[in-house]
């Protein structure tokens, strides 16, 4: 099937609530970074509110998902990035909340009841500390933007060869 090829990275959050935008920048440096040295073909980047029927259609048919959220944890280190990753159905979720009314965890659990998981699912929660509206990211979020683009174009690199090697 072809869909065990595709990748989809999707950053979730509001880029008008602070430190939730955090998704949606890792998207956006990664577009950036997509002009200079492109992604394996068939990779599509996009942004969501968090609404569960949207993420299930971003990632439904695709062979790696890489999905980039706000989270916050109690107690939190705003910056601190939990990877959490989806094999065999199973979710290991960190003590940390999604910062939208449905949980990240809840979309997962929808789709697989649904039979819409993506072959492979990598979550990267970002703790937040600010989200009251605006659009600069605090010190702390913001500083794990590059590093985290760099980490899911590992991820998509890791993916691809896999893939490559059959």
């Amino acid at each position: 099937m072809a869909g065990h090829t595709r990748i989809a990275v999707i950053g979730v959050g509001n880029e008008f609530r602070r430190d939730d935008g955090v998704g949606w920048a890792v998207v956006d440096r990664l577009r950036g970074r997509a002009a200079r040295r492109p992604l394996p073909a068939g990779t599509v980047l996009d942004v969501c509110d968090g609404d569960p029927g949207r993420l299930i259609g971003l990632w439904e048919w695709v062979g790696l998902a890489v999905v980039v959220d706000a989270a916050h944890a109690h107690p939190g280190k705003p910056g601190r990035v939990h990877r959490i990753e989806l094999d065999s159905g199973w979710l290991n979720q960190p003590p940390t909340t999604s910062s939208h009314g449905m949980g990240l965890g809840e979309a997962v659990e929808l789709s697989r009841v649904l039979g819409r998981l993506p072959g492979r699912l990598v979550v990267y929660a970002v703790e937040v500390g600010d989200s009251s509206l605006g659009t600069a990211m605090s010190g702390a979020v913001a500083a794990v933007v590059d590093p985290l683009a760099a980490s899911v174009e590992d991820e998509i690199a890791h993916y691809s060869d896999a893939v490559a090697r059959g």
